[in-house]
């Protein structure tokens, strides 16, 4: 059973940061890609940021700039580094680690728990 725990959460004021960490059970390269959603209240649940296998990083409109998805395969752990953060950047971010892509983004894989980020102005 894949295990996915995230980590790094919490309560920030705009324009600040944090790190978001996701530990995987195997090696990040066994998935086709690994990613960041996330899911504010009311909405859908949306892509932040994924990473292929190759490499091919892919980033939503909204956090270009602003976020940057990395790993660290020996740790079998991804993260998020979130800088400049906005109020619109509160949600629960839950990592995804996938079995099968769609384009070099994950379509179907397995979950984390999730994390709140709370942005306060």
């Amino acid at each position: 059973q894949v295990q996915l725990v995230e980590s790094g959460g919490g309560s920030v004021q705009a324009g600040g940061s944090l790190k978001l960490s996701c530990a995987t059970s195997r090696y990040i390269f066994s998935y086709c890609a690994m990613g960041w959603y996330r899911q504010a209240p009311g909405k859908e649940r949306e892509l932040v940021s994924a990473v292929s296998n190759d490499g091919t990083t892919t980033y939503a409109d909204s956090v270009k700039g602003r976020f940057t998805i990395s790993q660290d395969n020996a740790k079998k752990t991804l993260f998020l580094q979130m800088n400049s953060l906005k109020t619109e950047d509160t949600a629960v971010y839950y990592c995804t680690a996938a079995y099968r892509c769609r384009s070099g983004r994950p379509d179907l894989g397995y979950w984390g728990q999730g994390t709140q980020v709370t942005v306060s102005s």
